[in-house]
């Protein structure tokens, strides 16, 4: 055989053999990759097994008042695929458009099947008939089917009403693929009520799948998460169990009926310790405020009754996405709608001299008097009493009434470092309290654990140690944290670890969380003195009710409050500013209420904060005298960082001070302290999640006609 056609004869083999595999690839690409959409494509019935995501729990105030609930949901969704293949079926070509797209990096221009133009004038001219057509995001309807095809339905109109929904029911839309569903939506009742503690949930993401929930169902729906505050950290408990169910669907892709169903379940019920009245009333007290926090307290039980920070923000503009504009004012107001101030760090100020006179206590250092000048020296360092003159020799319980400055530089420094951070560490500062919610700042102190790793071979010197005491020196604790340190001190000394959540139970009784009290640390088992407690106590009594006090302004007729203010020097957009405080506990003899209030950028804590912690303190005792307390819907506070003077306070609050006034009141603003702040301490910024935003209506999807203007003749 001549060399010419024996090399025809293996071009001709390899041809066929290379025919042959392309066939084999073709049969297996038919028989087992596509096999399902061909088995689609052929006439008669076949099953659909749709997963349906869980129910969510309610979220409810200590009363069984729904915080954040679900509310009946209408929708049209469609399924992309089967919306396509109905096309097919009724026309003899597809609809395509031509899209750049690249091979082996080279561009290329490409056909694709064109979903929006299906859509457009396949489904939405019958929906546009029945009243429920929308304009919607063309570009994410191309993205979905591109990604998801028929396993994820596509969300076309969220915003059925019931009236909607009935009409699109009764009169079907006739179009394999189309759909209407009932489905709860979270719903947050009261608006901005209590919005840093509740947070918001998210849609969930759709491209977490599990590849073995691709084999089992057709379609496939997930759970909306938590992304903030109590949402986040009890997702797992508040949301139920999936369900699923089998449709049978015949050959044109009408549903003929339903074969197995497992309804979802509901997950379990968070209740909180808080109060929704009393939130009310704290948020709506601190609203006269341009960017504050504050926190209520039970001192029996370290229950918190309410904890409100302003600015705040509306979780309902969550759901089921924001508005990107929407989201755009949130994020670019000044004021950081989004940080919950009662688990932030802030400069304590002279609030914080309440955990040095706790430390001396603790190590015997109660009935220790020490005098004022106006000044101590720690070498050049020169820190100054807010009373240029002095104050004289002070006890404890008159140090604390007056805020007196050298008083306790001098405990502490009798006490040594050591002893400070011991102390100051067991009433819970550098550390977090573990109240369940996300990013919960810790807050630091000079020689507490993080101010060590981050300031390694740095000593506790006098001056810093001076600083400590008062609050000042880059020391940063968060208003929750105050809170429960005077807790503490009103109960008798007992720590309860701050509580936020009562409870949570499941559908069927079982118990998730149990509601008991969580006592940390009982300081009389620590060594302190009952008597000696009772000098601070008497202290604060005395801040309040005697001349010189610095917390007149918090006085309530018929009651005997204690409180302590201050008014740290800090810093504010790179400007000078205070963070002005008061804390208070009462009734004195029978203590139920520890109440603490931080204002950004006010001047004095006794003039800005007093009279706001007094107007917490009236609403709180007159609802134990039987008033009901009013509760509402609050739209979210913008804030402001206007510097406050004096809080300004309506007439009848006025008379009630005035009625009580105890003659002259100290202010610890005064002078400069000459603030040291020499050492580094890290502070760590809060974590925003990133929101689902709403995709913007494009041209495309610009799909319901305008209406034409009649001219008039």
């Amino acid at each position: 055989m001549e060399p010419r056609q024996s090399l025809r004869i293996i071009l001709l083999t390899a041809l066929v053999l290379v025919g042959f595999g392309a066939l084999l690839s073709r049969l297996y690409d038919f028989q087992i990759n596509r096999r399902a959409h061909y088995q689609a494509l052929v006439p008669g019935d076949r099953e659909v097994t749709v997963r349906e995501p869980g129910i969510r729990g309610a979220i409810l105030d200590r009363n069984g008042v729904e915080l954040a609930r679900n509310k009946r949901n209408y929708e049209v969704y469609f399924d992309l695929e089967e919306i396509y293949k109905s096309y097919r079926r009724q026309h003899n070509e597809d609809a395509t458009h031509e899209v750049l797209g690249s091979e082996k990096g080279m561009p290329r221009v490409k056909e694709e099947t064109d979903i929006v133009e299906i859509v457009n004038t396949w489904v939405i001219p019958r929906l546009v008939d029945l009243g429920v057509a929308k304009n919607y995001s063309a570009s994410a309807l191309k993205t979905h089917y591109v990604t998801h095809r028929g396993l994820v339905p596509f969300s076309y109109n969220t915003e059925l009403d019931y009236a909607e929904f009935a009409r699109l029911a009764e009169h079907s839309v006739e179009v394999p693929g189309v759909y209407l569903d009932v489905r709860p939506q979270r719903e947050y009742p009261y608006k901005a009520l209590a919005s840093h503690v509740l947070g918001y949930t998210q849609p969930w993401e759709k491209g977490d799948i599990p590849d073995q929930a691709k084999r089992q169902f057709d379609h496939y729906i997930g759970e909306e998460k938590g992304k903030s505050g109590i949402e986040a950290t009890f997702n797992d408990m508040l949301s139920g169990p999936a369900g699923s169910r089998t449709l049978v669907k015949n050959d044109k892709g009408k549903i003929t009926g339903m074969i197995d169903y497992r309804p979802p379940d509901v997950g379990a019920d968070v209740t909180l310790t808080i109060d929704a009245r009393v939130q009310y009333l704290v948020s709506n007290v601190l609203r006269r405020a341009g960017r504050a926090a504050g926190v209520v307290m039970d001192v029996r039980t370290g229950e918190i009754l309410a904890m409100a920070s302003v600015p705040d923000y509306n979780p309902n503009d969550y759901i089921p996405s924001i508005d990107a504009e929407v989201y755009k004012a949130y994020r670019l107001n000044p004021c950081s709608p989004f940080t919950d101030r009662c688990i932030s760090g802030f400069a304590p100020g002279s609030t914080f001299k309440l955990g040095t006179a706790v430390t001396g206590a603790l190590n015997g250092y109660a009935d220790r008097s020490y005098s004022c000048s106006g000044f101590v020296a720690y070498g050049s360092y020169k820190p100054r009493c807010w009373l240029r003159s002095g104050h004289g020799t002070l006890s404890l319980p008159s140090a604390i009434q007056r805020s007196c400055n050298p008083y306790f530089f001098r405990m502490s420094n009798q006490l040594g470092g050591e002893k400070m951070v011991a102390g100051l560490t067991m009433l819970g500062f550098g550390q977090p309290t573990g109240v369940p919610l996300p990013n919960e700042t810790p807050g630091v102190f000079a020689g507490s654990k993080i101010w060590r790793q981050a300031n390694r071979g740095e000593p506790l010197t006098p001056a810093t140690i001076a600083q400590l005491s008062i609050g000042q020196g880059g020391t940063l604790a968060s208003p929750l944290q105050l809170c429960a340190m005077v807790s503490c001190i009103a109960n008798g000394g007992r720590y309860y670890k701050p509580r936020l959540v009562k409870s949570a139970i499941l559908p069927n009784g079982s118990v998730l969380v149990e509601d008991r009290p969580s006592l940390k640390v009982d300081l009389i088992k620590e060594g302190m003195r009952p008597a000696d407690l009772e000098k601070i106590r008497l202290g604060m009594w005395k801040a309040v009710n005697e001349p010189g006090g610095t917390a007149g302004r918090t006085k309530i007729p018929d009651v005997e409050v204690a409180a302590k203010t201050g008014t740290a020097q800090t810093s504010d957009d790179g400007k000078p500013s205070h963070n002005a405080w008061t804390v208070a506990f009462a009734p004195f003899d029978e203590p139920r209420y520890a109440v603490t209030v931080l204002v950004q950028n006010g001047k004095s804590g006794g003039a800005v904060c007093g009279p706001l912690v007094h107007l917490i303190l009236r609403g709180l005792l007159a609802r134990d005298e039987g008033m009901r307390l009013p509760l509402g819907q609050l739209e979210p506070a913008i804030g402001n960082k206007d510097p406050i003077e004096v809080t300004e306070l309506p007439e009848d609050v006025l008379a009630a001070i005035e009625a009580t006034d105890v003659g002259e009141t100290g202010d610890e603003t005064g002078s400069p302290l000459a603030v040291q702040p020499a050492i580094t301490l890290p502070v760590d910024e809060p974590v925003t999640p990133e929101p689902t935003i709403t995709p913007e209506v494009d041209e495309e999807g610009t799909v319901i006609p305008r209406a034409v203007p009649v001219e008039e003749p």
